[in-house]
C-alpha cells in the first residue's frame, strides 16, 4: 500500500504541473516573465501574470527576485490598458490569482482594494486570493460583499453571475477560520444556486464540524450533473470531514477526482493526529486503503 499511496500523491492528477528543469532555467524564466509584466503588448502581459501564478512558487529564485514579482503583480492590480469590450479587467484577474499563490502578505491590502472593482471576475479572483493568503485582516471586507444576505445574492441581469462572487467569499471565509461569520454563512445554505449552497456547507464544515452542512455535499454526489457532483466531491475533499470518506470513495466521478477529495481528508486527519504512535490510527489507516483502492 505504501508504494500506491506514494505514487498517489506524486500523481500528475494531484499535483501543479513543475516549472522547467533546472535551477537556472526557472530562474530565467521566472525574471522574463516578471520583466515581462512591464511589457508594451497586453497579452504577452497577461501571460507573464498567469505564469508567475501557475510556476512561481515552484521557481528556484532569490527572495529579491520573488519580492520583485509581487511588487509587479500588485501595480499590474491597477491596470488600465488591457480591457474586454464588457469593460472587464483581464490582466489585474490573473494578477490576482498570482498573488494568492506567491503568498507574499504585502498583496493582502492591494487585494482588499480589488473587491471595490467594477469587474465581477476580479473581485472573485481577489477573494479568492485573500482566503489563500491566510490574514485575518481580510474577514471584515469579505463579509462586507455578504451585504443582504441571500436576497440580494440574484444574478446580474445580462450576465451569467451573481452581483457578488458569493462562492469564492464563502469559501475563503471557511479557509480563514471566521467563526463569527457563521451567522452570516448558514443563510446561504438556502441559495438557489447549488454552487453557492455547496460554498456555504463546506465553509460551516470547516468553521463549526457541521455533520449537517457535510450531508448537504453528501447527497449531492447523487446529483445527475456530473460538474455538480465535482465541486461537491471537492468540496467535501477541503471540509476534511472523515465521515465522508466512503462517499467520496465510491462517487460517481473520476478517480482522480476522488483521490485529490480524499488527499484533502488525509491533509485535515494529519493535522490533528499526533503521528509519533507506531501505528496509524484507524480512521487515517482507512482513507489510505480508500486511496490505495482507487489506483
Amino acid at each position: 500500500m505504501t508504494t500506491s499511496l506514494l505514487s498517489a500523491f506524486s500523481s500528475p492528477a494531484l499535483n501543479p504541473p513543475r516549472v522547467p528543469s533546472g535551477e537556472a532555467d526557472s530562474a530565467t524564466i521566472f525574471l522574463q516573465m516578471v520583466a515581462q509584466l512591464s511589457h508594451a503588448d497586453t497579452s504577452l502581459r497577461y501571460y507573464a501574470a498567469w505564469w508567475l501564478g501557475k510556476f512561481g512558487r515552484q521557481a528556484q529564485v532569490t527572495p529579491e527576485l520573488r519580492a520583485q514579482a509581487v511588487s509587479a503583480l500588485i501595480e499590474a492590480l491597477a491596470d488600465q490598458a488591457d480591457r474586454t469590450e464588457l469593460g472587464g479587467y483581464p490582466l489585474r484577474r490573473n494578477a490576482a490569482r498570482a498573488l494568492g499563490k506567491l503568498g507574499d502578505l504585502r498583496a493582502v491590502s492591494p487585494l482588499i482594494a480589488c473587491l471595490a472593482c467594477e469587474d465581477f471576475y476580479v473581485r472573485e479572483a481577489a477573494a479568492q486570493a485573500l482566503g489563500q493568503l491566510g490574514d485575518l485582516v481580510a474577514i471584515p471586507p469579505l463579509l462586507e460583499l455578504l451585504a443582504g444576505g441571500v436576497a440580494a445574492a440574484q444574478f446580474v441581469p445580462g450576465r451569467p453571475h451573481l452581483i457578488q462572487p458569493y462562492e469564492a467569499v464563502l469559501e475563503s471565509l471557511g479557509q480563514l477560520q471566521a467563526k463569527d461569520a457563521v451567522p452570516e454563512i448558514r443563510p446561504f445554505l438556502n441559495h438557489s444556486m447549488d454552487r453557492v449552497k455547496f460554498a456555504a456547507a463546506r465553509a460551516l464544515c470547516q468553521l463549526t464540524g457541521d455533520a449537517a452542512a457535510a450531508e448537504l455535499l453528501i447527497q449531492a454526489l447523487n446529483s445527475p450533473d456530473v460538474q455538480l457532483r465535482r465541486s461537491a466531491l471537492l468540496d467535501l475533499g477541503a471540509t476534511g470531514y472523515l465521515p465522508a470518506a466512503s462517499a467520496i470513495a465510491g462517487a460517481a466521478v473520476e478517480n482522480s477526482f476522488k483521490l485529490i477529495a480524499l488527499r484533502g481528508l488525509v491533509q485535515g486527519a494529519m493535522r490533528v493526529v499526533d503521528l509519533s504512535q507506531s501505528d496509524f490510527p484507524p480512521e487515517l489507516t482507512e482513507l489510505l486503503m480508500l486511496m490505495d483502492g482507487l489506483l
